[in-house]
């Protein structure tokens, strides 16, 4: 089976690097599958969990938006954020839900409302991104 290299890097770390066989990445116009050899191409991401598959195997890995490079070997994810699966604390992603979510329903709060939609995008993503089911 064909495999590509998939980077995945954020400001603060490289979070993956590794042949994989494919990939379902949630673009601004929608999601996308990489395969290998796909053509060339460079869009920005949503923030979404992303699916890599390697083989059997599958894992969901959480990106908070960024820019994604598909070359004929290799794509490179330029993220703000992302955290694998297993690096994602469920307890604090929920609390961070349930605060974005009254905030966002306080009407009489002087909060930024496009800063707590945010807040609850990412942990939506993060909650997500731990489930098993694809």
């Amino acid at each position: 089976m064909s495999t590509f290299t998939l980077e995945i890097v954020t400001p603060e770390r490289k979070v993956y690097s590794q042949d994989v066989n494919m990939i379902v990445v949630t673009g601004v116009e929608g999601e996308l599958g990489i395969l290998p050899n796909h053509i060339p191409l460079v869009t920005a991401l949503k923030v979404a969990p992303m699916k890599v598959k390697t083989g059997k195997d599958e894992e969901t890995i959480a990106v908070h938006g960024g820019f994604m490079e598909v070359s004929k070997e290799k794509v490179v994810i330029l993220a703000d954020v992302a955290e694998r699966a297993g690096e994602i604390d469920v307890e604090r992603a929920q609390a961070a839900k349930e605060r974005a979510e009254r905030r966002m329903a306080d009407k009489k709060a002087d909060y930024d409302f496009r800063r707590a939609e945010m807040a609850l995008q990412k942990a939506i993503n993060r909650i997500s991104s731990t489930d098993k089911q694809f």
